[in-house]
C-alpha cells in the first residue's frame, strides 16, 4: 500500500473519532497536504508526505512515516506519523497559555448568576 484516503489515515492516526469526522473537517478546509489546503476527503496521502491539522487554539504538523486504513490502539497510531519540532513547541506554547490564563468564572464577582440573574439577563437580551 503506497497510498491512502486522507480521512481514512487522519481517522487510523488518531485525529479524529469517527472517519465522517474527519472527512467533514478535510472538508472545511481545515487540513492541508504539503502547504496545500485539501478540498476532498479521498485526496491520497503517502509516506513523507507532511500534513498540517488546524485544531481550535494551535495546529498540529507531522510527517507520515507510515500509511494504515485500520484503526489500532493509541501506541500503533503513534507510530504512523512524526510530529515537527515546530508543532511541538507551539503545542507546549499555548497549553502553557491555557495554563496561565484566568478561570472563566473568577471573572463573575458574585459567583455564578443566580435564577433571577438569569431572567435579567435574558430579558436584556430580548429573550
Amino acid at each position: 500500500m503506497d497510498k491512502l484516503r486522507l480521512d481514512k489515515w487522519l481517522w487510523a492516526a488518531r485525529f479524529y473519532k469517527t472517519r465522517s469526522l474527519a472527512a467533514h473537517e478535510v472538508a472545511a478546509g481545515r487540513v492541508q497536504i504539503n502547504e496545500q489546503l485539501v478540498a476532498k476527503p479521498a485526496r491520497e496521502v503517502g509516506v513523507g508526505d507532511r500534513i498540517r491539522v488546524r485544531k481550535p487554539g494551535f495546529d498540529i504538523e507531522v510527517e507520515v512515516r507510515a500509511l494504515s486504513g485500520a484503526r489500532g490502539p493509541a501506541p500503533q497510531a503513534a507510530l504512523l506519523y512524526q510530529e515537527t519540532a515546530d508543532s511541538t513547541a507551539a503545542r507546549a506554547r499555548a497549553a502553557e497559555q491555557r495554563r496561565l490564563a484566568p478561570e472563566p468564572a473568577l471573572d463573575l464577582a458574585a459567583g455564578r448568576p443566580t435564577k433571577r440573574d438569569r431572567r435579567l439577563i435574558d430579558q436584556i437580551r430580548g429573550r
